[in-house]
């Protein structure tokens, strides 16, 4: 090999390595972006989607998702027996039966 040759290769590894580096932290963005608004949906806290990076810590994060039960599930239920103390279901209100199906309409 003469110096042409080897610098040329040398130029075209280092330009590879840079746009494979370039790819791997937008990857990397992205997936903390993603874990991040999983988290918040769910009613944790945003950051510790940083733990799905971290080796055992992902796993564990992961079953906590699949198996616990979610913050944003139990405000919702809080509400929804709130809800149903304020405005309880009445059994005494009528009940309007439903006009019978026009003989004529054949849909």
């Amino acid at each position: 090999m003469n110096d042409t040759t080897s610098s040329q290769l040398a130029a075209a590894l280092t330009g590879f390595g840079l746009f494979i580096g370039i790819i791997s932290i937008v990857l990397l963005v992205l997936a903390i972006v993603i874990w991040w608004r999983i988290f918040s949906k769910a009613g944790y806290n945003g950051a510790l989607s940083l733990l799905m990076f971290v080796p055992i810590a992902n796993l564990i994060m992961l079953l906590i998702l699949a198996f616990a039960e979610w913050p944003i599930l139990t405000e919702l239920n809080q509400l929804r027996m709130m809800r149903s103390q304020q405005y309880p279901l009445n059994p005494q209100a009528p009940q309007y039966p439903q006009s019978p199906p026009n003989p004529q309409y054949r849909g």
